[in-house]
């Protein structure tokens, strides 16, 4: 049956600023271990530790830039634009500029802190 999700649970970031982090679905809003999906919004100069997390992610910009660090070079992804990042891949995101950016992180299995593997310290 068909199971309709009625809002998000707001989820706390990590990072240099405070982001916004809306899960709709995922270990913590509906206990889904598979697959998480959610809407992020993060304000100009936000960047996180960087990661080498056991999930692929899908991300789709809605609003704004994300830049995306990585082994071969760095990606910026504009609105309308998507990336896929894959496990085991050091990645860091951020926003570049002067512009708040939103998307859509989806990851598989679902998003969690112990599979994010971040490094510690800064950003």
């Amino acid at each position: 049956m068909p199971r309709l999700i009625r809002g998000p649970r707001r989820i706390r970031p990590a990072g240099n600023l405070p982001k916004i982090i809306d899960e709709y679905v995922g270990r913590v809003n509906t206990g889904t271990g598979s697959i998480s999906i959610a809407c992020m919004k993060a304000p100009a100069g936000w960047s996180e530790p960087p990661q080498t997390p056991e999930f692929d992610e899908y991300t789709l910009v809605l609003k704004g830039k994300l830049l995306v660090e990585h082994g071969e070079g760095n990606v910026v992804v504009g609105p309308g634009q998507a990336i896929i990042t894959n496990a085991g891949e050091r990645v860091r995101y951020s926003v570049p500029g002067p512009e708040d950016a939103e998307y859509v992180a989806v990851c598989l299995p679902a998003f969690s802190p112990d599979l994010a593997n971040r490094e510690p310290g800064g950003c």
